[in-house]
């Protein structure tokens, strides 16, 4: 009875991320949050931008220590295997990324929102949830040696690929920052040339990935929130650079998707 419980609510909670996808992408079509170059006052008080980071980010850390032991391939080398990309990803959003913004000297001149952070904390313990607890209780196709490895192998090539163009491309925005005293110039290199925000792109093709590994709905449930959170953010974003530097921007990039949108 407990188990068929926990199966009903993780269903559930499956269902709540691929269904909250669609009004958050229209939501933000009219509304950023307001932090970094979308900052702007009356969302109450705020937080540091590197320790809102951590926090907001941590429970995809925490919540993931205390599920996995309970899951029933807990002890499956393929599901550790399976789970430790994503784990890389939140080490470096949850740890590396804040230490590398409180390095910046430009990060303690804006705030960000404790209303928008705690958001961002409610939807890793769901999203941390339904990752962690599919990933170690319910996927079923361990045994599936020929599908498993070959999802495996593709999505982490592709997951792998993401990550990189992220990690640079934050590397990117991070140290022009810094080198104009928090002021904002246009990025320059790499596919800066072709899009707006390649740290959107990346973060979109990492959890491309991670659906691809997971070969499931909960994976794929993130991977289309992910496209909804960050898309109409690269779209906003595009905008304000082509607003702030008019006819210096160049008229060829793209927002977030080079060559298309």
């Amino acid at each position: 009875m407990k188990e068929i419980a926990d199966e009903t609510f993780f269903r559930y909670c499956v269902l709540t991320l691929i269904f909250s996808g669609p009004p958050t992408a229209v939501a933000l079509k009219f509304l950023q949050a307001p932090y970094g170059k979308h900052n702007r006052s009356g969302w109450g008080p705020t937080l540091s931008p590197p320790l809102a980071w951590f926090l907001m980010e941590s429970p995809t850390l925490w919540l993931t220590l205390l599920l996995f032991p309970f899951g029933r391939h807990s002890h499956n080398p393929k599901a550790l295997l399976l789970f430790s990309p994503y784990l890389l990803h939140y080490f470096h959003r949850t740890i590396i990324y804040p230490l590398r913004l409180l390095r910046s000297s430009s990060s303690a001149k804006t705030g960000f929102p404790v209303s928008i952070a705690a958001m961002a904390f409610t939807f890793n313990l769901l999203n941390a949830y339904i990752q962690a607890r599919y990933v170690s209780h319910y996927k079923n196709d361990y045994e599936d040696v020929v599908w498993f490895w070959l999802r495996f192998v593709i999505g982490t090539v592709v997951f792998v690929t993401g990550m990189w163009i992220n990690i640079t491309s934050d590397r990117t925005l991070v140290r022009l920052k810094k080198e104009n005293r928090g002021g904002y110039v246009i990025p320059r290199g790499g596919l800066f040339e072709f899009v707006s925000c390649p740290n959107y792109f990346g973060e979109v093709v990492e959890w491309l990935g991670w659906a691809v590994m997971t070969w499931s709905w909960a994976g794929v449930g993130f991977f289309l929130y992910t496209c909804s959170n960050l898309v109409p953010r690269a779209r906003a974003s595009h905008v304000w650079y082509g607003d702030k530097f008019k006819d210096e921007y160049p008229k060829t990039r793209k927002a977030v998707i080079p060559f298309v949108f």
